[in-house]
């Protein structure tokens, strides 16, 4: 099966399983396991940030920091494609008791004066209050793009003008980072809080981390029990993530390169009306009108080759660690055939 519905799909690799098995562990809950203290330090140390706190998963790490930075009946600003909008069960209004603020930026991202036209007086009762901003980079439902980072300091401006907090949905952070040829601790520098995800691009098979300011995440741990994610011996699941800053960071340009290659091939078919620029490892098309999505994709899984539809006619490929040079070949075979 050639899988590119998602970067989630991967299985770990050998080395990583060596690692899982002889990882050193305790009680997390207590703070006892060292393997989770050690990736939690190194990826605070990365983002050059206090504080660190490892969560079975990116949405949750998202949900805690919406919690941290906000109370109950305040708004949050976003783009209308942002994930803590659109696929995380509605967890705001749920979890926090907040309402989210939709941008209508350009590929899920959007301008410092957007928000600061979206950000509701203050001492006007009638509306909800506006304490928080949230960026994603890179952007999914916006196909990968990577966000200018002199727009990300300019909104940073306009948070600090207005008193709001700054979060990054940093899911594939990762993709951004080797793109962009920047460095982790530059968004540090910018973000009040900050959630990474090691079971996209990495190739984990759980966790993600949430860092912050000591201020803000003095509470997250809190947080983390009330949504059920205190977990015991999970340095089992920590050592993967270690093992994958070591070797699996810098090969995320290949992830980059068979995108973009997928990308090409698609966008001369006549059956394709569009595909979105492609930067990293996510490649989002649109069928021509008079063509089924469905049966678009019955002739893929035929072949043994399964993506996924984004719903209003958009369809999503994602490259990823197990996705294999003779995969690409035979993806890029089928693809021009049809």
């Amino acid at each position: 099966m050639i899988d590119l519905r998602s970067d989630t799909v991967t299985k770990p690799t050998a080395g990583m399983l060596d690692a899982m098995l002889k990882a050193e562990v305790g009680d997390d809950v207590y703070k006892e396991d060292p393997t989770v203290n050690a990736l939690e330090e190194r990826v605070a140390e990365m983002f050059g940030k206090p504080k660190a706190l490892f969560f079975p998963s990116g949405s949750m790490a998202n949900q805690a920091a919406l919690k941290l930075h906000t109370n109950p009946g305040e708004q949050v600003i976003c783009d209308k494609y942002a994930h803590i909008y659109n696929y995380e069960g509605g967890g705001a209004s749920f979890n926090s008791g907040i309402s989210c603020k939709l941008i209508d930026g350009d590929r899920g991202m959007f301008t410092a004066e957007q928000v600061a036209e979206a950000i509701n007086p203050p001492d006007f009762y009638h509306s909800p209050l506006t304490s928080l901003v949230a960026v994603e980079n890179t952007t999914n439902k916006g196909g990968g793009a990577c966000w200018d980072f002199f727009e990300l300091k300019k909104l940073r401006e306009t948070c600090n003008a207005h008193n709001l907090g700054y979060h990054l949905d940093g899911a594939r952070i990762w993709n951004a980072v080797v793109k962009k040829e920047e460095k982790a601790v530059q968004y540090g520098r910018l973000f009040d809080t900050i959630s990474v995800c090691f079971s996209k691009g990495l190739g984990c098979p759980v966790g993600s981390v949430l860092i912050g300011d000591e201020s803000l995440m003095k509470g997250a741990i809190r947080i983390r029990k009330i949504l059920g994610g205190g977990m015991r011996q999970v340095g089992y699941l920590a050592a993967a993530g270690l093992y994958a800053l070591d070797n699996h960071l810098e090969r995320l340009e290949e992830d980059h390169k068979k995108a973009q290659e997928l990308g090409s091939v698609l966008s001369t078919l006549s059956c394709v009306k569009v595909v979105e620029p492609v930067e990293t490892n996510i490649v989002i098309f649109e069928l021509n009108d008079m063509i089924s999505e469905t049966k678009f994709q019955q002739k893929l899984i035929a072949k043994n080759i399964h993506i996924i539809g984004m719903g209003g006619g958009k369809l999503r490929m994602v490259t990823h660690l197990d996705y294999s040079d003779a995969m690409h070949t035979k993806v890029l075979q089928t693809i021009q055939d049809m």
